[in-house]
């Protein structure tokens, strides 16, 4: 089992930047991928940004490529999400997830807010 922790959400004005942060204990390997999505009001959950626990390659989403950067303390047992020139848009719940394959284990979400 993984568990997950998130944090580091809050209020932000449009132009900003927001770091989360997203603990992990448990049982996690150089197999697990780590992972942010995040959950707008009324619609459904998106993928923004992906990496192996090991540190190897990343991926975004084409809507935050560019503004958001996935990274990792092993150290610490902690993925991080730098986001910066944050829009509106960016206003969700943002989660971290964990697996290997398929993403199984999920925090209880943190509320990010842009404002104008």
């Amino acid at each position: 089992q993984v568990q997950l922790v998130e944090s580091g959400g809050g209020l932000v004005q449009a132009g900003g930047s927001l770091r989360l942060s997203c603990a992990a204990s448990g049982r996690t390997n150089s197999r697990t991928s780590m992972a942010w999505f995040r959950q707008a009001p009324g619609k459904e959950r998106e993928f923004l940004a992906a990496m192996s626990w090991s540190g190897g390659s990343t991926n975004y989403a084409d809507s935050v490529k560019g503004r958001f950067t996935i990274s990792r303390d092993s150290a610490n047992n902690t993925v991080y999400l730098q986001m910066n020139s944050m829009k509106l848009d960016d206003t969700a719940v943002y989660y971290c997830a964990a697996g290997v394959g398929v993403y199984d284990h999920w925090g209880q979400g943190t509320q990010v807010t842009v404002s104008s």
